[in-house]
C-alpha cells in the first residue's frame, strides 16, 4: 500500500509557472494598498511590525517543530508543517483584519514587509528546523535545497511584484484605487479555480489522505493564532494593532508552500495536502476569528 511520504501528485512543468504567475498578480493586487510612506511610518514607530515579524517567522516556527516534536508525524506531512511555518503571512490576512476590526494598514504593511524577508527567513527555517527533525532531515538530505534558488522564486513571485504595485500607487494612487479591487478579486478568483482544478486532478490522492493532515494542520493553525496572540499580548500591543499581529501570524501564504513543495520537493503527497489544507482551513479559522473580534468590539 502506497504512504503519503511515498505520493508524488500531479503537477506539470506548466501549472507551476501559472501558479506563479497568479501569485504575483495576486500581490501586485495587495501592493497597490501600499505607498512609501507606509514604509517610512513603519520606520519612525517600528514596534509593532517588529513584533509581528518575531511572531511570524520565530515563535511560529518554534511552535511547529515542538508540535512536529511532540507528535511526531509523518515525515512529508512534518517537513510540509514546517515549511508553511516558514513562509510569509498570507494575502487574505489583509481582508480579515479589516474585517476584524484590526490594524489593516499594519496587516498590509507587515505582509509586504515579510515577503521581503522571505527570500533570506524562508530558506533558512525551512533548512534550520526541518535539518533539527531526524526524519525530516532525510528528506532535505535527498532534496538538496537550494536556499539562493528559493530567494529567487520568492523575489520573482513576491518581491517584485510588491515593488511594483507599491510604486504604481505612490505615482499614479487614483489609477490604484481604480485597478485596486476588480484586480483584487479577479486574481482571488483565478487562484481559486486554479485550487480547484489542482484537486480534482489529484482527487483520489487528496480523498485517500486529507483525514491524516486535517487535524494536524488544525491544531498547527490554532498555535500559529494562539502564538500571535500571546507574542502581541507580552509586546504591550494595543488591541488595534494585536488583532493585525495575531492574524498574520495565523493566515499563512500557503501557496507560497505549494509553489517550494512543486519546485524543490517534486510535489511530495505530504507536504502538498499539508499547505493545500491550510489554504482551505487557515481562511474558515480566520473569519471565524475576524467574526468573534468584530463582535467583542460592537459589544463595547
Amino acid at each position: 500500500m502506497t504512504g503519503i511520504d511515498d505520493v508524488l501528485l500531479n503537477f506539470s512543468p506548466q501549472s507551476l509557472t501559472l501558479l506563479n504567475a497568479i501569485l504575483a498578480i495576486v500581490m501586485f493586487s495587495v501592493a497597490l494598498d501600499l505607498t512609501p510612506d507606509d514604509f517610512h511610518r513603519l520606520r519612525r514607530a517600528p514596534k509593532p511590525l517588529l513584533v509581528g515579524l518575531f511572531s511570524q517567522f520565530f515563535i511560529l516556527p518554534v511552535l511547529t517543530f515542538g508540535m512536529v516534536w511532540l507528535i511526531q508525524p509523518s515525515p512529508s506531512i512534518a517537513l510540509g508543517l514546517i515549511l508553511v511555518a516558514a513562509c510569509p503571512g498570507g494575502n487574505i490576512s489583509n481582508f480579515i483584519t479589516h474585517r476584524a476590526g484590526g490594524n489593516a494598514a499594519l496587516s498590509v504593511s507587515m505582509t509586504g514587509v515579510a515577503t521581503i524577508a522571505a527570500i533570506l527567513l524562508t530558506p533558512i527555517n525551512i533548512a534550520f528546523w526541518g535539518g533539527l527533525y531526524g526524519p525530516t532531515e532525510e528528506i532535505l538530505r535527498k532534496t538538496t535545497l537550494d536556499p539562493v534558488q528559493i530567494g529567487i522564486t520568492v523575489c520573482f513571485m513576491l518581491v517584485l511584484p510588491l515593488f511594483l504595485g507599491v510604486q504604481l500607487n505612490g505615482r499614479a494612487p487614483d489609477f490604484s484605487a481604480r485597478l485596486r479591487r476588480p484586480l483584487q478579486w479577479v486574481s482571488m478568483a483565478i487562484f481559486v479555480s486554479f485550487v480547484v482544478i489542482a484537486l480534482a486532478v489529484n482527487w483520489e490522492f487528496f480523498v485517500k489522505f486529507a483525514g491524516a493532515v486535517a487535524a494536524l494542520v488544525i491544531l498547527h493553525n490554532s498555535l500559529a493564532l494562539g502564538g500571535g496572540w500571546i507574542t502581541a499580548t507580552l509586546g504591550q500591543l494595543s488591541p488595534f494593532d494585536r488583532r493585525a499581529v495575531t492574524i498574520e501570524t495565523g493566515i499563512q501564504n500557503s501557496a507560497l508552500g505549494l509553489v517550494l513543495i512543486f519546485a524543490f520537493f517534486d510535489g511530495l503527497g505530504g507536504m502538498a495536502v499539508v499547505a493545500a489544507f491550510w489554504g482551505i482551513w487557515h481562511a474558515i479559522s480566520g473569519l471565524a476569528l475576524a467574526y468573534l473580534f468584530s463582535r467583542s468590539e460592537a459589544a463595547r
